[in-house]
């Protein structure tokens, strides 16, 4: 069945990734990303040029994920276009490294509005369709970090996927009356395929940072860097991530996962996360929840 599918932070990485892979698959596949006519340009035509040559319908969009007015013009676009809109991807997110104290605290409301603010954005322009629609699947692209092994200088990060996953986990209960699905996507540590680590930002206080590294820390970034390559098995494809993707949204209503891993390097996450959601069914069901963990009309 082809989808009407918006995937934000879709430039590169797994958005890029997961774009090209959903519109191979036969669906209509708007890439969300910024600055299309200037920072991101060679990668909205790099969109372009595939779906020309592959014949399928993937188009980049301008959607500045930081903007309520950009989020809200991008998604109008596509309910002009088709009248409906079935698949929410929040994929937009950026990395940082480096000594968290060495962090403002205006960085990291700065990480947690790419990161999480700008998934309520895209939800509250969306939303209201989906609902209206009574149908629909929320998809949400996390980090084993919430869970899974957490080494040091990547805090700001890991405390902001934290955070997203736990507004899809409330999410998930709050829309499953409306029809709508949600399912949440767990990619782990992939030291090559995307530009995560490449492009990660750093502190601005680089007196702290200074301390830290001449300090009884000294050279632990790269040991970080290396212990997760080392821990990543030679044959890890960030490609997978994509496919996982594909698969959910491939899935028929209703019987879509509630939460899939793709992690080679098995960094504790997926265990952790069985319990969590474990507890999570019981506690709704003990409440006279149930009907919540099922999307109406499934």
């Amino acid at each position: 069945m082809q989808n009407i599918v918006v995937i934000t932070g879709a430039s590169s990485g797994f958005g890029a990734l997961a774009a090209r892979a959903l519109a191979t698959a036969g669906h209509v596949v708007y890439a969300g990303m910024r600055d299309i006519g200037s920072r991101n340009a060679a990668q909205a035509d790099a969109a372009k040029t595939f779906a020309n040559d592959n014949s399928v319908d993937l188009h980049p969009l301008e959607m500045d994920v930081s903007s309520q007015t950009s989020v809200d013009s991008a998604i109008g676009t596509i309910i002009e276009n088709h009248r409906h809109l079935d698949v929410v991807i929040h994929n937009a997110g950026h990395m940082v490294f480096g000594p968290l104290e060495a962090f403002t605290p205006e960085q990291l409301a700065e990480l947690y509005d790419v990161n999480v603010l700008s998934t309520q954005r895209v939800n509250r322009a969306a939303l209201p369709h989906l609902r209206a629609q009574k149908k629909g699947l929320i998809l949400w692209v996390g980090s084993t970090s919430t869970r899974g092994g957490t080494p040091p200088y990547l805090g700001p990060y890991f405390a902001a996927k934290a955070g997203m996953d736990s507004l899809a986990v409330t999410y998930a209960a709050e829309l499953s009356r409306w029809g709508i699905e949600t399912s949440i996507v767990v990619p782990g540590a992939f030291t090559s395929g995307t530009n995560h680590f490449a492009h990660a930002g750093h502190p601005e206080d680089q007196t702290r940072a200074e301390e830290y590294a001449h300090g009884p820390y000294k050279g632990i970034e790269e040991d970080i860097l290396k212990g997760f390559t080392r821990l990543s098995p030679p044959d890890a494809d960030v490609a997978e991530v994509a496919k996982a993707i594909v698969a959910v949204v491939d899935a028929p209503f209703g019987k879509r996962p509630f939460r899939v891993h793709i992690d080679p390097s098995q960094d504790g996450a997926e265990v952790v996360n069985a319990v969590a959601d474990r507890i999570r069914i019981e506690f709704l069901r003990n409440i006279g929840l149930a009907d919540l963990l099922t999307p109406a009309g499934a």
